[in-house]
């Protein structure tokens, strides 16, 4: 069997399914194919920011980006890592990307008015409108397709089906404390049980969901065709040019043809034992946050006809720092510590020796780079989140939520470990005792000044946003005295890959001579990141992610001039891996 479209795109998260409705936007025929039953990829269980410099939501919502200052951010953050032909073609498509989704869709952004960039006192952050969240989705819109939606992971629904926003959180931990509180629990939880007649979870999809949901919705009102449990085979080739793919359907294979060209945004490494074992650092859990179907099917088919894997120069891996509660039925609940608790007052973080080794309120992946740096060598990478009863029940730990949820419950199943003393702690955990107790002595005296000056801890403006205001003079200081005292493992997991396809400023996928492989194109986690292992922002895989996948279906329509140039500054992928995946 074989079917002819103008564009191919392979991978139903968020950046193939923007690559596909902004095809369908520039009058493409396009088909989408997903591997799954369901769209959205890891995007769907992401918190759904999109980094977009410049746009003019922010300016509608009274904090306007200016893209200089963010070309002047990303040039202090990114440095000489190289990529810049790439950055400059996203700072220059951003805001028209967020345009055109904005007024030629009903996929709805709202510009944050505080959500700081991740890498702190750099010229050019941005405090406020540089990141975009998903406005709320009705997921019953779908009908039946809303069983084609990816769910969060299962830790972050309540109620067995029920997302929540993190400004809904307090409310519905405390829903009889105040009248405020009170309606806003009923205005969550109502409407929840009410979409539970009909479906088998809530309807009301914030963050990610509803941007994938967003999605997904208007490809269908646009006629979009989408096909599931319809994975890639092979790649098909004519006299160097791709020019289709062979598609694996229920019914068996189908060749598909694509005047165009074929666009792969299949999630990038994910569970790719292979790769893992050649790009990610030793002593990296196995296990990762992206679906388990992501395995690099874009990324193998691609370096089976010559294309270039290209590694990051600081990471191949984004990270989360994570604790895991391994549930008797042998299911892993994993939670990431993004916001919630590194930053507060009272917590640090200690590796096996008991000795700090990161400012706890740095972002997620920059706390992780510090982690791994402070474990070379070892077999396992881990380290603890310390702190003590005051701060585990005004602000929580991990998956005991503020007011101490559940405590005793998680303690048993030795989620984390509790003890009166510090020293207790220690023999109990493994952590050497005597760094731990003359850290927090340290610790405490540095409290007392009102400053980290090992660290700096709350020194910049991310750090004390995600602190507590009504703390001072630093939002993120506060003494560990009050026993018991609690120890909670966290490691680093990778929530995205920043390895990917070398490509050009047009997302075409280049060889390993640097040249241009025609009617091949790649975006999101299957491109290699254009911040080179960084990670400056909120979103910043989302947003370009779906920044180049707007330029895909622009140069695939002919609306954006070709050129001859191409990133000089990609890196050589380690030759025996390229070399292994051509010859297999």
């Amino acid at each position: 069997m074989e079917k002819v479209v103008d564009l191919l795109v392979i991978g139903a998260g968020a950046a193939g399914m923007s690559a596909a409705l902004f095809a369908k936007l520039n009058g493409l025929d396009v088909l989408l194919c997903e591997k799954t039953d369901q769209v959205g990829g890891t995007s769907a269980t992401s918190g759904g920011t999109i980094w977009a410099p410049g746009s003019h939501l922010s300016a509608k919502a009274g904090v306007p980006d200016d893209i200089e200052q963010a070309r002047i951010f990303l040039k202090a953050v990114v440095a000489g890592r190289g990529g810049e032909s790439l950055r400059e073609a996203f700072l220059q498509s951003s805001p028209q990307m967020i345009r055109d989704l904005d007024e030629k869709t009903s996929v709805k952004l709202n510009a944050c008015l505080a959500h700081p960039d991740y890498v702190k006192n750099q010229p050019g952050e941005a405090f406020g409108g540089r990141a975009l969240a998903p406005a709320e989705f009705d997921g019953s819109l779908l009908g039946k397709d809303f069983r084609h939606v990816r769910p969060p992971r299962p830790e972050f629904m309540g109620l067995g089906g029920m997302m929540v926003n993190r400004n809904e959180l307090t409310s519905l931990l405390n829903p009889f404390s105040s009248a405020s509180n009170f309606i806003t629990t009923l205005k969550v939880v109502l409407p929840y049980f009410l979409s539970r007649l009909r479906f088998n979870r809530g309807t009301r999809l914030v963050m990610g969901n509803a941007l994938v949901g967003s999605l997904f919705y208007n490809l269908k009102q646009k006629q979009v065709p989408v096909w599931f449990n319809a994975p890639l085979q092979t790649l098909i080739c004519e006299q160097g040019k791709v020019i289709g793919a062979k598609i694996m359907t229920e019914k068996g294979p189908i060749t598909i043809k694509a005047r165009q060209g074929v666009v792969l945004a299949t999630g990038g490494i994910g569970w790719n034992s292979k790769i893992r074992q050649q790009l990610f650092p030793q002593g990296l859990t196995q296990d990762s946050l992206a679906p388990v179907s992501n395995t690099a099917d874009g990324l193998t088919q691609a370096m089976h006809i010559g294309a270039k894997l290209d590694p990051s120069v600081d990471s191949s891996v984004l990270y989360f720092p994570c604790s895991i509660h391994t549930h008797k039925n042998g299911y892993k609940a994993i939670w990431p510590h993004i916001i919630l608790d590194r930053a507060k007052p009272g917590v640090i973080a200690v590796n096996p020796d008991g000795q700090r080794f990161v400012n706890e309120a740095d972002s997620y992946h920059d706390f992780c780079m510090a982690q791994i740096k402070s474990n070379v060598g070892k077999n396992k990478i881990v380290s603890y989140l310390i702190c003590d009863h005051t701060a585990i029940e005004k602000y929580g730990l991990g998956f005991v939520l503020p007011g101490a949820k559940k405590l005793n419950y998680f303690l048993q199943e030795k989620y984390l470990f509790s003890a009166p003393t510090l020293q207790a702690l220690a023999e109990k955990t493994g952590i050497n005792p005597k760094g731990l107790t003359q850290t927090i002595q340290r610790f405490n005296h540095l409290v007392d000044k009102g400053e980290d000056s090992d660290f700096a801890k709350g020194s910049g403006v991310m750090n004390r946003f995600n602190g507590d205001a009504e703390i001072q003079p630093n939002p993120c200081l506060g003494k560990l005295q009050q026993p018991p005292f609690y120890a909670l493992p966290v490691i680093p997991m990778d929530c995205a890959s920043s390895a990917g396809l070398a490509g050009d400023e047009f997302g075409r996928v280049l060889d390993d001579q640097q040249q241009v492989i025609p009617g091949l194109f790649a975006c999101g986690n299957d491109l290699s990141s254009i911040f080179k292992g960084t990670y400056p922002g909120p979103g910043t895989t989302l947003g370009p992610g779906m920044v180049f996948a707007w330029r895909i279906a622009q140069f695939a329509a002919g609306k954006l001039n070709q050129t001859t140039s191409s990133s000089n500054q990609q890196l050589n992928p380690p030759q025996s891996l390229a070399q292994e995946y051509k010859s297999a």
